[in-house]
């Protein structure tokens, strides 16, 4: 990454990822469309003190004007607060490599970036880009990052100069000049083995550019459905601690981001949960707040949240025992998946109860590639979730029974609110559902944590499984979004 100006990280990145139960108040309709979504960017901004949205164009229709809409309806705000140096837009592209169908999407998204430079400059008058960085999701090779600088550099900036026929004026002269010149790639990072090779990633699509700062983007919600939470709390603080090493033997700043939802299984990054997550990620520079954190709390708790979020100072990663967590790793998750195939129908059933906030259709999720997962197909992270919860088995504690005692004391060494995060979790749990493991139960009680169980939430639980397992399904949406409500998360 290299600019003209100096460079701002942004800390707060607002998401579109759909884990509300409340509906803002200026969407159209339960599900938000493109239209709301340019809205909810400049909510995001001007109330609630976010300083980067990050705009995913996976799964709809691209809408190459969100910089002019932005711009043109809300001139005031945005002539105080500069779109690329105050305040920042993030695209979120498809990955060819993985979304074939939606491959093409990702050259369409990649063309808008010159004509947001454009509206920009009418705007404003000067060459700052409004638009300067692309997030590519599931990474797994330095190619797949490199292939989207290069697209852009080389094949939408580059032809610029190109003339149309022998002594003919060139592109550039002809519709104007394209910029920027360059964009940066941010690397999404959502499966275990490349989390645990971010670094090495990195570092190889680095090779031979002039970049002083390079933003790496971490999942936490992908990792946690397909390996538990234990193995995703784990290899995120391992990648953590790698990357701190790349910044140290590179001389390039690495910016990390943080993917956290606000359930404890996907990151427990709740408005409440701010100072405790920032010190479980003490290096992570930039958070996602996705739609639970911003419209399931009251506003002046997630203002004063963003907040807390923006001011606090950023410490060294926290050092970790790779071949202990490697070794634990490998036994929990086999127990993780071994459970999770096994409630699938159950998950299934429910999932499809859980309501829809965004029109859109996301990517597949890794769990359906995983091959020591056979054929089982599941929904995405917030349903898997949300269909978890309904059914009084938290994914958190999914796996614990493969956990020795030496196995929890180095857990607990190593992820240091793992107490507090099952203890939020058991709140909502009901350890004689009919879906909750023998051996999940057996091991909750030997952890023995105190934890205040939720008695109307429990009852709700207890009603879907009685739906569930006598195949009525009257009501059955009604209750998950009740239950949803008194969580304050979909999933």
């Amino acid at each position: 990454m290299t600019r003209d100006t100096p460079l701002t990280i942004p800390r707060c990145m607002s998401t579109q990822h759909p884990d509300n139960v409340n509906v803002p108040f200026f969407s159209s309709g339960p599900e938000l469309s493109g239209e709301d979504e340019v809205q909810e960017a400049y909510y995001a901004f001007s109330h609630l003190g976010c300083d980067e949205q990050m705009w995913d164009v996976e799964g709809k229709e691209v809408d190459a004007f969100v910089v002019k809409k932005l711009l043109t309806r809300h001139e005031p705000y945005f002539a105080e607060h500069r779109l690329g140096r105050d305040v920042f837009v993030t695209l979120r592209v498809p990955n060819p490599t993985v979304e074939r169908a939606e491959a093409k999407i990702l050259l369409e998204t990649l063309e808008s970036i010159p004509r947001s430079f454009d509206a920009s400059k009418l705007v404003y008058g000067d060459d700052l880009p409004p638009i300067f960085e692309v997030i590519l999701p599931m990474t797994t090779s330095a190619k797949c990052i490199d292939r989207v600088y290069h697209y852009y550099r080389d094949f939408i900036v580059g032809r610029q100069s190109r003339s149309f026929f022998k002594d003919d004026i060139s592109i550039a002269e002809w519709i104007g000049e394209f910029k920027p010149d360059t964009i940066n790639v941010i690397p999404l990072f959502e499966d275990l083995p490349h989390l645990a090779t971010a670094d090495e990633i990195t570092e190889a699509y680095l090779e031979g550019k002039n970049a002083t700062d390079q933003r790496v983007f971490l999942a936490r919600s992908d990792p946690a459905m397909n390996y538990g939470i234990v193995s995703a709390v784990l290899m995120t603080k391992i990648a953590l601690a790698r990357l701190q090493g790349l910044q140290e033997r590179s001389g390039v700043a690495i910016h990390p981001i943080l993917g956290a939802g606000s359930a404890p299984f996907r990151g427990n990054l709740s408005p409440a949960n701010a100072p405790r997550v920032a010190e479980e990620y003490p290096s992570v520079e930039t958070f996602t707040l996705q739609s639970a954190f911003k419209y399931d709390h009251a506003p002046t708790e997630v203002m004063n949240a963003i907040r807390y979020l923006r001011d606090r100072a950023t410490r060294p990663a926290q050092a970790m025992d790779e071949e202990g967590c490697h070794a634990v790793t490998a036994r929990y998750t086999a127990e993780y998946q071994r459970q999770v195939r096994a409630l699938a129908p159950a998950i299934n059933s429910v999932a499809r109860f859980v309501p829809s906030r965004r029109k859109r259709k996301l990517h597949v999720g890794l769990f359906g590639y995983s091959r020591s997962m056979g054929a089982v197909q599941l929904p995405r992270a917030i349903s898997f979730t949300a269909a978890l919860y309904s059914l009084g088995v938290p994914p958190e504690l999914l796996g614990l029974s493969a956990l020795t005692d030496a196995d929890l004391t180095l857990v607990r060494g190593m992820y240091r609110h793992f107490d507090a995060d099952l203890k939020d979790a058991l709140r909502f749990a009901d350890l004689e559902s009919p879906y909750m493991p023998r051996e999940v139960r057996s091991a909750v009680e030997k952890l023995g944590l105190p934890a205040t169980v939720d008695l109307e939430h429990r009852e709700l639980e207890r009603q879907i499984s009685r739906r569930t397992l006598d195949e009525q399904k009257e009501s059955v949406a009604d209750l998950v979004v009740r239950a949803a409500s008194l969580r304050r998360f979909l999933g």
